[in-house]
């Protein structure tokens, strides 16, 4: 069995790779910014952190939308039905776009928010410029995204991943520029790091335009493209499928927003320990995300042409691979949980050495329970990966929304009371929804796997 399971690891590589590469890329650039920034100061990384806690929570949102293009991309492109493809990818790039606009008005409206969450007053001021520049970048982010859901379904996936690597490229050279004031220019702190991101995610969008305009394989979709004949019945649509998805990525993305707020009410010191905890499983998160993908274009394929039992037999060899992955990255957190941290801090700094020290301490200890989590995550992110190729969103949203909301964050709130476990506590409370999130989504794959098999043979 585990043999038929091997035998699909090439070709799930094949197209997770370019997700993984991309995305990890994007991370990397998070972790070089968070070592910058936090050479300033633990407020400047506590403010950071702060300010993408509002703009993770609508990029989710964002992202959510767009992340309903591959699917329906991946069916019609198997179908060969061109039309069908081209009328997607119209109509997911318009609500997009319009849902990026949207959510950067949100953004601008919910800075006032931060003066009443009971962070350090310290953190609020440093954290609002900053959030004022990036919530700009929301908008060329989420139009580079529909189109890289585009890709994805055609199974392009290495398209994209050049584009976002030359992009952070650029983001790392300019933020090194804005932040510290090198080649002439003045030293702008976390708001270089800002303008960094936004110049980034503008050449993203630019950048993917010119590939999609220039490709062969995708130049036909452009043919006869006019955004503003509008069919609403596609819209819906896409609305119905993205919308759930949307909520996932919200649900998700809103209990590790929770954590980040959390923390800030136990002060500077745990919320930028938080932060680089935060960092670090992210671009562990990275690599599910790319298997997700995977799973998501090879069901919808096998879906697409009714194979059911080689969609299972796909879907279960890649929540192997992520179990391998993360099983590896547990070694890791577990076995570096003290060195990593020293990473993004100037140990050397005698004015902030207390802060600097009280930050490691807790930072390597949330590593520990990040290690525990690495599994769990891995699985829940590729189950929804593969479900989102059956098109199942609804349950799996509810399934999030119980996991995250109803388990996670009571235990958060409760145990991350500073006269209990504090920060730790925070991070036991995450590990706890990513468990049941894993449990529940896999019962859900597996009663809907051998629906579509007993479907089939009758």
């Amino acid at each position: 069995m585990l043999n038929a399971y091997f035998k699909e690891f090439k070709y799930n590589w094949y197209l997770a790779a370019p997700v993984i590469i991309g995305m990890l890329g994007h991370t990397f650039v998070g972790f070089v910014d968070n070592i910058m920034v936090g050479q300033l100061g633990t407020a400047e990384l506590a403010a950071v952190s702060l300010g993408n806690s509002f703009f993770f929570i609508a990029m989710a949102l964002g992202i959510g939308f767009s992340t309903a293009i591959t699917p329906l991309i991946a069916e019609s492109h198997s179908e060969e039905n061109i039309n069908n493809g081209r009328s997607t990818l119209k109509h997911g790039i318009v609500l997009c776009v319009s849902i990026a606009f949207f959510l950067f008005l949100c953004i601008l409206l919910a800075k006032p928010l931060m003066f009443k969450m009971n962070q350090p007053d310290e953190v609020v001021f440093l954290a609002i410029p900053y959030l004022e520049i990036i919530a700009v970048s929301l908008i060329p982010l989420i139009a580079f995204q529909a189109f890289k859901q585009f890709f994805d379904g055609l199974s392009l996936t290495k398209y994209p991943m050049y584009v976002t690597l030359i992009a952070n490229i650029v983001n790392v050279f300019f933020n090194y520029v804005f932040i510290f004031g090198k080649f002439g220019f003045p030293m702008l702190g976390i708001i270089g790091a800002a303008y960094g991101t936004l110049i980034s995610r503008l050449i993203m969008m630019f950048l993917i335009w010119i590939l999609f305009s220039s490709l062969e394989s995708t130049r036909l979709y452009l043919k006869n493209l006019n955004f503003f004949l509008l069919d609403f019945s596609i819209m819906r649509k896409i609305s119905s499928l993205g919308f759930p998805i949307a909520l996932q990525w919200f649900f998700e993305i809103g209990i590790f927003t929770a954590a980040i707020w959390l923390s800030g009410t136990l002060g500077k010191n745990p919320q930028a320990a938080n932060q680089i905890a935060l960092n670090l499983s992210s671009m562990t998160y990275m690599i599910a995300v790319g298997l997700g993908v995977a799973a998501t274009i090879r069901v919808g394929n096998q879906k697409g042409l009714n194979r059911p039992i080689k969609l299972k037999r796909i879907a279960k060899s890649i929540f192997l691979m992520g179990i391998i992955f993360a099983f590896i990255f547990a070694i890791v957190f577990f076995l570096m949980n003290n060195f990593l941290p020293t990473l993004y801090m100037d140990i050397n700094d005698i004015d902030n050495f207390d802060d600097n020290q009280a930050v490691l301490v807790i930072a390597s200890k949330l590593l520990l329970i990040a290690a525990m989590f690495q599994i769990s995550d891995s699985i829940q992110v590729v189950i929804l990966g593969a479900l989102r190729g059956l098109q199942d969103v609804r349950i799996p949203t509810i399934i999030t929304f119980v996991s995250y909301w109803l388990i996670g964050f009571p235990v958060s709130y409760y145990l991350g009371d500073d006269r209990i476990f504090g920060s730790i506590g925070i991070w036991i409370g995450l590990l706890a929804g990513l468990t049941a999130s894993s449990i529940f989504l896999y019962f859900r794959f597996d009663y809907l796997s051998k629906k579509f098999i007993s479907k089939k043979s009758k």
